[in-house]
């Protein structure tokens, strides 16, 4: 078979969908040359399919860049208009006058933290997280709004002050480093930690207008992050979801099964905007993904409680809580058994000591413990390591033992951010570790009793047991220590230390003595 009869017969195999193929024969005849990632994400196609037609293809080669010859561009140039952006981006016309905000955001996308892979990080271009914030005001009354970003690796946040400044902005997201990095560039942006498996910071439920997530590409992740996305609505008759999701044109079963879980959740979808997010990496599916604009009936709230309820821990497409991961080792029992704990929280092996106790990391982390357990024992499964000074945080008990999967990747850091509250020893075992927090006694008087005060105090608010504190130790009245932790701190004032930043959290502790 000629190279034309198999072009011929691979755009007939493509059907109607075979225009991005045609798309990329009239990109490589133009005479530009192209990269295989380049002519992916320019054509929304998957990397697989691109190099189906690139083998089939008489091509030239500049080191890792192609072109189709110029004797042969008139066999292949199938004069059509590769430029189909209209069709899911109503904003394509907006972007040139935002170019200052544009280059900024290229700047900011570049020096921001190198995404990790067990999280399914991809970064979006900066030209995606511009059109999201102007898609936002341009479907949406924004003055007087506020919007979640649900996970925001991709920095959506910053687009949306640059842009609408009058919009309030919250972040929600696992990685203590993207939160830092956000509020370091001081755009207003609230930001809160949250393993979403575990629940949705409480200063953000009930708050939001508008939420926009860009979750794992699994039924698995989209469910759960549209879930955590509806809880943070505070009109749940008004409010919208906006959720970025991609599938390679060869997998359709997949987007379908995605599709399902939100369908689940009885959320109506009201616009998909086809190719809207393009992103750097991601070549399986084409280096694109679709917007969907979600809209809550009075259906999705009950189906949102019976998903939680069923909650799965293994939610990505890669690492140790992917969804085909191989299951976790059971804790190392002995170490427990001779620990000899009031309370296991966590998965545990339902023998294992069927006397004691139980509750979930979830619940640890959302309301006291009712009784007063001497001994906690805390089981962290590989993956969930960065709730682990949370729950260190959220027992009251005087001496806990927490067996991890995996290695602890900075115990002296671990240690020195919680100080004021715990002696910390921790020993390997096996591939993970067994970290032993004694609880020590309260300082006497001074600003450590105080930074001890709010840190004892973890599921309250910061600023309420700091106001408390001031006005019992440095003899302030309600008014003067409400003041001084507005000027202080302004970013604690709806937050519990469970919730805060790990940057934070140390923050408070430094800012303390200023103000006793």
């Amino acid at each position: 078979m000629s190279g034309h009869e198999a072009i011929d017969e691979l755009l007939a195999e493509a059907g109607v969908d075979g225009l991005r193929l045609r798309g990329a024969l009239a990109l490589l005849s133009g005479g530009r040359w192209w990269t295989l990632s380049d002519l992916v994400r320019e054509t929304a196609t998957s990397r697989r399919t691109i190099e189906s037609l690139l083998r089939l293809l008489p091509l030239e080669h500049s080191g890792d860049r192609v072109r189709i010859p110029s004797d042969q561009v008139n066999r292949y140039n199938v004069g059509i208009d590769t430029d189909i952006s209209g069709l899911g981006n109503p904003v394509s016309g907006m972007v040139e006058a935002h170019a200052e905000t544009l280059d900024r955001l290229k700047a900011l996308i570049a020096g921001a933290p190198r995404g990790r892979h067990a999280l399914d990080h991809v970064s979006a271009t900066a030209e995606t997280v511009l059109r999201r914030a102007l898609l936002l005001g341009r479907r949406f009354w924004l003055p007087g709004a506020r919007l979640l970003c649900v996970g925001d690796h991709d920095l959506t946040s910053l687009a949306v002050r640059m842009v609408h400044p009058e919009v309030e902005v919250a972040v929600a997201d696992i990685d203590d480093r993207i939160l830092e990095y956000i509020d370091a560039q001081d755009l207003g942006v609230r930001t809160r930690w949250a393993d979403l498996r575990l629940g949705l910071p409480p200063s953000l439920r009930g708050w939001a207008d508008l939420a926009i997530t860009d979750p794992p590409y699994t039924p698995e992740g989209i469910g759960l992050f549209a879930a955590r996305a509806a809880e943070g609505l505070r009109d749940r008759d008004q409010g919208r979801i906006l959720v970025a999701y991609g599938a390679s044109e060869r997998t359709p079963m997949l987007a379908l099964k995605v599709q399902k879980a939100l369908i689940d959740l009885n959320l109506l979808q009201e616009a998909i905007f086809p190719h809207f997010n393009r992103y750097h990496g991601a070549e399986a599916i084409g280096s694109a993904a679709d917007l969907y604009v979600l809209r809550p009936t009075t259906k999705t709230w009950p189906a949102i409680a019976a998903r939680l309820d069923r909650l799965a821990t293994a939610i990505y497409t890669q690492g140790p809580q992917a969804v085909e991961s191989a299951p976790a080792a059971p804790p190392d029992e002995a170490a427990v058994a001779a620990f000899g704990p009031d309370l296991l929280a966590g998965d545990w092996p339902r023998g294992l000591l069927p006397q004691v106790p139980r509750t979930r990391l979830a619940t640890l982390l959302a309301k006291p413990y009712a009784a007063d357990p001497g001994r906690v024992a805390i089981a962290v499964p590989a993956g969930l390591e960065a709730a682990l000074p949370r729950l260190l945080l959220a027992t009251r008990a005087r001496h806990v033992r927490v067996l991890t999967a995996g290695p602890i990747t900075d115990p002296t850091a671990l240690a020195a951010l919680l100080a004021p509250v715990y002696s910390l020893t921790v020993a390997p075992r096996g591939t993970g570790h067994v970290l032993d927090a004694v609880r020590l006694a309260p300082p006497a008087s001074g600003p450590e009793r105080v930074a001890r005060k709010i840190m004892d105090s973890a599921h309250g608010k910061v600023a309420n047991t700091w106001r408390e504190a001031l006005t019992g130790t440095a003899g302030l009245t309600k008014r003067q220590a409400r003041a001084a932790v507005e000027e202080t701190a302004p970013w604690a004032l709806d937050a519990t230390p469970l919730e805060l930043p790990l940057h934070r959290l140390a923050a408070f502790r430094h800012a303390v003595p200023g103000l006793t």
